[in-house]
């Protein structure tokens, strides 16, 4: 279809969709990131590609949530997921494991300046909808991947460095004032009074978990593990998004995961404990199928202080909302009002709050 092609403007088609545009379907994705440039299955005379745009920063756009910068090791660096593809490194860095991502098909510079890549459509099940079993077999394998980086993450220079401390300082821009008296709304009622304090507490002192976190041990990391970048084909376990992807700590992807799990309403919080306890157990024997050495315990505490400052922001920011009665946006969020979201999170804010507390 013509307006389909023009509205997508591709610099070229690979030969997986061939010569011509014939349907291009918008993709869910985050709309706050302002390296994003759109996502689209490409439908042609031959199958189906996904075409992704990254976009260079633009003084003249509306300012988003998740900026973007020139700086390579920026944590939302907008050309880090070209180089990561193009390099070979998406597809490689956990390969060993059984992790592997979308082959690259083609990528090119667009007349903005901006990147498109085109990737291969991976089909099967996608993430959201992996028993507790699924997720935790993909947590072995992620320990296993991650074990053979342990202490030697490469001197690439774009990958991303201090990747959770640029993101942890951001959020103060995203939560906006908080009222005090926010935290006493009606609406909030159903979060017991200790766990309240608790999110207080770590948001206030989110710079003590943080170092915690920082402290551990160094892999290679991903840094944007959820439901969303996952899918099982035929059996293979697919990473996908990587434009976060850096130097972090052992065990700070599966903190995401396991937190990410739940926020938006696209998973049952009821499943929360078991996988909580599943996937902490199958990382470390992923760890330790790869060869890691280490402390169970010290593995434990990133995963409980990374997961605690990444996700320092979200109670005090639900807080706020539910006392305008107001969501917020989001590309993925299910829950029909503030409040019913404040009483399908008490059990994933009282984990956060709960690893908060870690030393």
């Amino acid at each position: 279809m013509p307006g389909n092609q023009q509205k997508i403007s591709p610099v070229s088609l690979p030969a997986a969709v061939g010569d011509t545009v014939l349907e291009a379907e918008p993709l869910r994705h985050g709309q706050a990131n302002a390296a994003a440039g759109g996502i689209w299955r490409v439908r042609g005379p031959d199958g189906t590609a996904i075409l992704k745009v990254a976009r260079p920063p633009a003084g003249t756009d509306a300012p988003k949530a998740f900026p973007t910068s020139n700086e390579p090791t920026h944590w939302n660096y907008w050309r880090r997921e070209a180089f990561a593809y193009q390099s070979g490194l998406a597809a490689a860095a956990y390969a060993g494991a059984g992790i592997t991502a979308p082959a690259l098909l083609e990528a090119g510079t667009r007349p903005d300046g901006g990147v498109e890549l085109w990737l291969a459509d991976v089909g099967g099940t996608g993430g959201f909808d992996w028993p507790v079993p699924r997720l935790a077999r993909f947590a072995r394998e992620l320990g296993a991947a991650q074990a053979r980086w342990a202490g030697r993450v490469p001197a690439t220079p774009w990958l991303s460095r201090r990747w959770l401390a640029q993101y942890v300082a951001e959020a103060p821009n995203w939560v906006g004032p908080v009222d005090p008296a926010s935290w006493d709304h009606p609406n909030l009622a159903p979060w017991p009074g200790p766990v309240r304090t608790r999110l207080r507490e770590l948001w206030a002192g989110r710079a003590r978990v943080l170092a915690v976190a920082e402290a551990a041990e160094p892999t290679l990391c991903h840094l944007d593990v959820w439901p969303a970048n996952l899918a099982d084909d035929a059996g293979t376990s697919v990473l996908l998004d990587w434009a976060f992807t850096g130097q972090g700590a052992v065990g700070e992807d599966l903190a995401n995961l396991i937190v990410d799990c739940f926020t938006d309403g696209l998973m049952d919080l009821a499943r929360l404990p078991e996988l909580a306890e599943a996937a902490v157990e199958a990382y470390l024997a992923g760890l330790r199928d790869g060869g890691w050495a280490g402390s169970d315990d010290a593995v434990r505490t990133a995963v409980q202080a990374s997961g605690a400052a990444k996700y320092s922001w979200f109670g005090p920011a639900m807080a706020a909302r539910a006392a305008r009665d107001d969501l917020g946006r989001s590309s993925y969020r299910q829950d029909a009002s503030a409040a019913a979201a404040i009483q399908r999170l008490t059990p994933l804010v009282t984990l956060i709050a709960d690893w908060g507390r870690v030393e």
